[in-house]
């Protein structure tokens, strides 16, 4: 699916990719609960599984407004919510939410902001994933194994977002689509999309 041609951001841009920021940080409030809770009796690196919700953001936004940034914008803006809301990592997702949101970025770049399929999505993903987890496994888990540890890590972690952050951004748009909300978006026009 190919990308409209202008580049600059509308104000429906603006506030769509706001919302979904907004409501993202409300979630990733919600995970962290989960994170930290229930699923903290799952040892590392299992516990990865449930990494990809956190980078959901960066792929739906591009996938939705499909202008340069919205990756990066979507992302960073839905980890500073999470930081306000309150969160167990503090303020070093305000640098962590940025970096991860250039993983999924740079593969929209690639793509010359034209493309938005199944697999560029899933790709972005993926790459925010690895992002994401080898920032952790330096910062969080610096004092661990690589073998045992941090590299089953960044592998759970990447293939967690390419199915949670890839596929389901893919299948949350074309279900948005359906509905006639993401009509004023390349994304909803096409219901055959990505």
């Amino acid at each position: 699916m190919m990308a409209s041609n202008s580049n600059r951001w509308r104000t429906i841009d603006i506030v769509i990719a706001s919302i979904v920021a907004v409501a993202f940080g409300v979630i990733f409030w919600a995970w962290n609960l989960l994170w930290n809770g229930p699923a903290d009796a799952i040892p590392l690196p299992g516990r990865a599984v449930l990494y990809g919700m956190w980078l959901v953001p960066a792929v739906l936004g591009a996938l939705i407004v499909r202008k340069p940034g919205a990756a990066f914008y979507t992302l960073t803006i839905a980890s500073l919510v999470s930081v306000a809301i309150g969160t167990s990592w503090g303020w070093t997702l305000v640098v962590q939410g940025p970096l991860e949101a250039l993983g999924a970025e740079l593969i929209f770049a690639v793509f010359a902001y034209r493309v938005y399929n199944l697999p560029v999505a899933m790709l972005a993903g993926a790459t925010a994933g690895v992002v994401a987890s080898v920032y952790d496994a330096f910062v969080w888990y610096g004092g661990t194994s690589w073998a045992t540890l941090r590299i089953p890590y960044i592998l759970i972690a990447s293939a967690s977002a390419l199915v949670v952050a890839g596929i389901g951004s893919v299948l949350l748009v074309r279900a948005l689509a359906q509905t006639g909300v993401l009509d004023r978006f390349p994304a909803g026009r096409s219901r055959a999309l990505v």
